[in-house]
């Protein structure tokens, strides 16, 4: 029997895009919904596709009065996480000032990542990226923009229902990410999104060799468009 841990080193092995098209070859997901909007960037888009248990919480950075924090659960909650397997801490910003607020930094990349984590997805800002860089490398962050000041930083809630960039997300979701986006699928699924990607990729290079073909098998390709989501 798979391993959570063994089920996400798996999906890692694809990208985002082809795990999209496995989902909707589940049936279950509404093919509009269960991804982030393109302001969830990749910061580093150089690094493997990011994969792991979501770890939810929500922040505030530009209040005037510090709100009371829950680091101190959010870290036991990733610690806790990271037993079954990698952590993506995904964080929605609840501040008054979504575009100056800051979720992020050097220090606590560091510290995530020696915790269990794999990244962060936040609709807000971050901040140190080359220090993170530097610091904590293979670390991937998805985020709004970047911001120079850290502000007053306040963690609100942890494992509470969140929504970035369109996406709900609630604690266990698995969050698979790289340059393409991000996107969630529920744990029980995973298996056979895995079996599901596998397919995508040999259906996909069967159109990409009637493509290569000369001249080109138009009907054949009218069909296999159809059928590829495009109607």
């Amino acid at each position: 029997m798979p391993t959570v841990a063994d089920t996400i080193d798996r999906l890692r092995s694809f990208d985002t895009a082809t795990v999209a098209n496995a989902i909707e070859q589940t049936g279950t997901n509404d093919p509009t919904q269960g991804f982030g909007s393109f302001e969830l960037r990749c910061q580093f888009p150089d690094l493997p596709p990011m994969v792991g248990l979501a770890v939810t919480c929500t922040h505030d950075s530009t209040s005037r009065e510090r709100r009371p924090s829950r680091l101190h659960d959010l870290i036991d909650a990733v610690q806790a996480t990271a037993v079954r397997g990698p952590v993506v801490v995904v964080c929605q910003y609840v501040g008054s000032e979504r575009d100056r607020g800051c979720f992020l930094g050097d220090m606590f990349a560091t510290l995530l990542q020696r915790l269990g984590g794999a990244g962060v997805v936040t609709d807000t800002g971050v901040r140190d990226l080359n220090g993170i860089r530097r610091r904590s490398p293979g670390f991937q962050v998805f985020a709004a923009g970047c911001v120079p000041s850290h502000g007053l930083p306040s963690i609100v809630d942890v494992g509470a229902e969140v929504s970035v960039g369109g996406l709900k997300v609630v604690t266990g979701d698995i969050i698979h990410g790289d340059p393409n986006g991000v996107l969630r699928l529920p744990l029980t699924k995973a298996g056979a999104v895995c079996d599901n990607a596998a397919t995508v990729l040999t259906t996909e290079e069967q159109v990409f060799a009637l493509l290569r073909e000369d001249p080109l098998p138009l009907e054949d390709l009218k069909a296999r468009f159809f059928t590829h989501g495009y109607r």
